[in-house]
């Protein structure tokens, strides 16, 4: 008895059967219905299309109205333009693979493009077209080996979807050999590669091969070629008509395959024709030949149930929704909602035409004909069970943190919401959690509840661990003295705690700096910050680092000694006033203290902040590390010493009087009353002393004034 046997894979792939459907969808909806080109290398059903009123074109000279179809070949970038200035509406069958080739070239439009793949052909046509007609197109080996190639600092490299695997690594070899710097995107149709895959080992077991397929089609003529290979009595046929029986025996093993353009009705009818020739029918193929295309083409759907987990191919992705071809009578929708459980997931960032994903069926019909479908809920599915058997195990997950709510996060953990409470993200409080908003975290899972879908996650523990290993490394290798950077990780009254990479260490607030009397340590430093620090005390027993940030530097202290002795006078700006007095900048690392007493101007007024006034230093202490002011005394002095100097200079005067008089007095005694020349010259020396001392007074008033 014959045996025939069929490959799983043979005939109409998706993209091909996707505008197929589409048109025969919009025959009767839309008044005029256009293909460019033709839909499918298959004269069976291009025939039934125009008959049922698709015209085909080959330009659009003289459409004004209409409907275009685009074949799955795909077109150039220049046809959806001259077709949008026409005003013609445009349905879009180009196959998810092939659009998803147009994508790559017109990204990569700045750098140089080769197409591998026939240049004849409509969808290498349409390819190049995404790139203003401007790639190396590379047919074969030898092309690959003699075609100039300008010199580009970077080639992209695209292939033909029905192109063979193993002639397109030979071709790529030969391209390495030239120096060719590539960029490759293997763009070849996974149900091509399955196709010709199945086709080669089919017909290595067959005594004869039967091909269907138009004449005109590529991928049937890459099939014949696979199978002549490997089976010598390999016939290429477009329907049974083209088959001869009588070259069949009945005890031969036959194998049939069938191209991306062969309907399921043209395969049945092969099989079913020649089963009944040679009395061997072939199973799970009832139904009658004689039944439409159409109708064989419905039987060829699968069919589907709410709550099936099933495969498809990505088609498109239009505002974050992604549309699914499923192998039904209507392709399925992925809402923007049901991709991911995690937000910050985008779709189209993440699946691109072409590309077959798992989804989960919500619901067959939406009341529109659409098939609603779920990403989110396999991904939940497959989640569940790796949390569970984390859970189990004892295992670290890792989850990204999706959102911070009352009492703790929610992190997405294989698209399963795992919460985890405030008490459980660290080993110590943290107050706000919205650190970890967008960050990847490893915790356990600590409390499973499938029924109600609750999943617990807990970092304490983990990161207790984690603190111990570090905090023992930390205490092995670190040394009093040394310098360390840290973060600083929480503020106190009396100091700042700092993360030294495993262990906390306390710089007191007395060693923050030397020169500024720091309040609170909010004043010098934040959390989060960086900071160098000094390791001055290491308590091993109790696992406790007392840090110094001032001691990174000399005590300054040292030096202001000489600088601000008592008595010194230096320039200082007023940076805040008190009940007591006015803190005073004296440079930039030092301030000293003016009491309220010390603190009033000349003319009476009291200064304010930003004043820049003399001060006098009249008490320093090292020890305190305080340097106290005064401005008043730095112009009370110098009135005194005004004062004292008018004093003296009087009292100089004074004494010069009262020399002459002496000496006068001791002249009058030695002069007679008879002596009228000698009482005469006694007036005259008593008038001009006066006169001296008149006119030394003068001159000091005008001094003054």
């Amino acid at each position: 008895m014959s045996n025939i046997r069929v490959a799983e894979s043979a005939g109409f792939c998706f993209g091909v059967k996707r505008a197929i459907e589409m048109a025969y969808e919009a025959i009767g909806v839309e008044p005029k219905l256009y293909s460019y080109g033709q839909l499918i290398h298959n004269k069976t059903v291009t025939d039934d299309l125009a008959s049922k009123g698709l015209e085909i074109v080959e330009n659009l000279d003289g459409l004004t109205e209409g409907t275009l179809l685009i074949r799955s070949h795909g077109v150039g970038k220049a046809l959806y333009d001259e077709a949008e200035a026409k005003g013609l509406k445009i349905l879009d069958g180009t196959c998810p693979f092939v659009k998803k080739i147009h994508n790559i070239v017109h990204e990569k439009l700045a750098n140089g493009m080769i197409i591998v793949g026939d240049g004849t052909h409509p969808e290498v046509i349409g390819i190049n077209g995404w790139c203003e007609n401007t790639a190396v197109i590379l047919e074969d080996e030898e092309a690959a080996k003699t075609k100039e190639i300008p010199e580009k600092d970077r080639y992209a490299v695209v292939v033909q979807t029905t192109f063979r695997q193993a002639k397109f690594d030979k071709i790529l070899e030969i391209l390495q050999d030239r120096g060719v710097n590539m960029e490759i995107h293997n763009t070849i149709c996974s149900a091509t590669e399955k196709r010709q895959t199945e086709a080669e080992e089919l017909s290595k077991t067959v005594d004869k091969m039967i091909v269907i397929g138009g004449k005109n089609s590529s991928n049937t003529q890459k099939l014949v070629e696979i199978c002549a290979k490997n089976c010598g009595n390999t016939v290429h046929i477009e329907t049974i008509c083209d088959l001869v029986l009588n070259n069949f025996g009945k005890d031969d093993k036959i194998g049939i395959t069938a191209g991306a353009s062969t309907p399921p009705a043209i395969i049945k009818e092969v099989v079913v024709t020649m089963s009944e020739a040679l009395e061997n029918a072939v199973q799970n193929l009832g139904g009658s030949e004689e039944a439409t295309f159409e109708q064989m083409l419905e039987e060829s759907l699968v069919t589907l149930h709410t709550g099936d987990v099933v495969k498809g191919t990505v088609i498109q992705v239009v505002n974050e929704e992604v549309s699914v071809n499923l192998g039904f009578k209507s392709d399925g929708i992925i809402a923007r909602g049901e991709f991911s459980s995690d937000p910050t997931v985008i779709p189209s960032k993440t699946v691109q035409p072409g590309d077959e994903i798992e989804v989960f069926v919500v619901r067959v019909n939406d009341g529109d004909g659409n098939v609603m479908l779920s990403r989110k809920r396999i991904e939940a599915q497959k989640g569940i069970e790796e949390i569970e058997a984390a859970y189990n195990e004892k295992a670290v997950v890792t989850g990204t943190v999706t959102s911070v709510v009352k009492g703790g996060l929610i992190a997405v953990v294989n698209g399963v919401n795992v919460f985890i409470p405030s008490s459980q993200v660290s080993n110590r409080f943290i107050e706000d959690l919205s650190v970890f908003n967008g960050q990847e975290l490893e915790f356990n899972i600590i409390e499973v509840d499938r029924v109600k879908r609750r999943f617990i996650g807990g970092r304490k523990a983990l990161v207790e661990q984690e603190i111990a290993a570090k905090r023992a490394a930390l205490f092995e290798t670190i040394q009093a003295g040394s310098r360390v950077n840290g973060t600083v990780s929480r503020l106190t009254d009396f100091g700042a705690f700092v993360d030294l990479g495993g262990i906390d260490g306390l710089i007191h607030i007395s060693d923050l700096s030397w020169t500024k009397k720091v309040k609170h340590p909010g004043e010098f430093t934040s959390v989060g910050a960086d900071i160098e620090v000094v390791v001055l005390e290491i308590d091993k027993e109790n696992r406790r680092l007392s840090l110094g940030h001032k001691q990174l530097e000399e005590n300054p202290w040292n030096e202001f000694e000489n600088q601000f002795s008592v008595d010194s006078i230096h320039e200082g700006t007023i940076t805040e006033m008190t009940d007591k007095g006015a803190v005073v900048a004296l440079g930039e690392n030092v301030e000293g203290f003016c009491p309220a007493r010390q603190l009033t101007k000349e003319d009476g007024t009291t200064p304010k902040v930003g004043d820049k006034l003399d001060f006098k230093v009249i008490e320093f202490s090292k020890a305190t590390k305080r340097i106290t002011l005064s401005h008043v005394r730095t112009y009370e002095e110098a009135k005194r010493a005004e004062v004292a100097a008018e004093k003296a200079e009087k009292r100089a005067a004074a004494d010069a009087t009262k020399s002459t008089v002496k000496k006068i007095n001791a002249s009058v005694e030695k002069t007679t009353l008879g002596d009228i020349a000698g009482l005469a010259a006694l007036k005259s020396a008593m008038e001009a002393a006066e006169a001296k001392n008149a006119k030394k007074a003068a001159a000091k008033e005008e001094t003054e004034e």
